[in-house]
């Protein structure tokens, strides 16, 4: 096959690490070029780990966070955008014109149609159309990446790029990071079982994730834990002092959040159809996955 490549779109600093990092570490690792594409800098993020930042220097300080995760993985530079964080739902950063969720959905299609013609990935991965948990910048890209996955094979959209020189791309497949439902109690209660005073989650979010019958696929990314775990302790600003992967060993940080789990968005997946067990089945040794 050509050269495989993996196109990655998410909303914020640390989407690409806590839910999918082993899996681009892993496709990383066996040859495959991994390109990230991250839409804010996450203004609205906590500052979990004090000193790490301030409200103002949070966005430079977390754009730094997100290229040491990357150098852990073994991808690529990221391509960052200018939008602002949207925030949680229902809070006042919704409302700023700016915000990603508040952006001309044609422009940023147009951005991500551009990227999926230059780079040429077989795979396209984003989040799935609940956004993980609900958040309003998950939502968004999920919805728009969906979009640009199909017009980018299209030479009837953004036709102005096809002047200039590129050429209409049709990846392969597109795949959605998804989460099973219950997924935040039973991380929680391994922690404890490890010995990590974890809390529980919160009633409201007990019911984050989707039915497990609509997960496809499920990436053992073990054999590469300590890059993910890696990646994760570069987001300093983020890091839950309630949840310290680094404390333990990394046999126990695998059982934990090892498993990644993904819906296949396209080509559909026909009743009865067995989905590969890889993103690039083509590539040798896929089966390890």
């Amino acid at each position: 096959m050509d050269q495989p490549r993996l196109l990655a779109c998410f909303a914020h600093p640390d989407d690409e690490a806590f839910p999918v990092g082993g899996t681009l570490a892993t496709y990383a690792a066996r040859g495959v070029e991994v390109r990230l594409v991250c839409a804010t800098l996450g203004e609205e993020g906590e500052i979990r780990t004090a000193g790490s930042a301030t409200p103002e220097t949070l966005p430079q300080i977390r754009h730094q966070e997100l290229r040491c995760s990357c150098k852990a993985l073994g991808i690529q530079e990221p391509v960052v955008w200018g939008y602002r964080d949207s925030g949680m739902r229902g809070t006042e950063a919704n409302q700023y014109p700016e915000a990603f969720v508040n952006a001309d959905p044609v422009e940023v299609v147009a951005r991500l149609v551009l990227e999926i013609r230059r780079f040429k990935p077989q795979v396209v991965l984003t989040f799935g159309p609940d956004g993980l948990y609900g958040h309003p910048d998950h939502i968004s890209i999920a919805q728009h990446t969906t979009t640009a996955f199909k017009c980018a094979s299209d030479p009837a959209s953004f036709p102005e790029q096809l002047a200039s020189g590129l050429e209409v791309h049709t990846a392969l497949s597109l795949f959605y990071c998804v989460r099973p439902k219950g997924f935040r109690m039973e991380m929680a209660l391994k922690l404890r079982d490890a010995g990590i005073d974890a809390p529980l989650p919160d009633a409201d979010r007990l019911d984050d994730g989707v039915s497990p019958d609509l997960i496809h696929l499920e990436m053992d990314t073990s054999e590469h834990i300590d890059k993910k775990l890696a990646c994760m302790r570069c987001h300093l600003t983020q890091a839950s002092p309630q949840r310290p992967y680094h404390k333990l060993p990394l046999e126990v940080v695998a059982d934990i959040i090892g498993v990644e789990t993904f819906t296949r968005g396209f080509p559909p997946v026909a009743p009865g159809e067995q989905v590969p067990s890889s993103f690039f089945p083509q590539l040798a040794g896929a089966q390890a996955d």
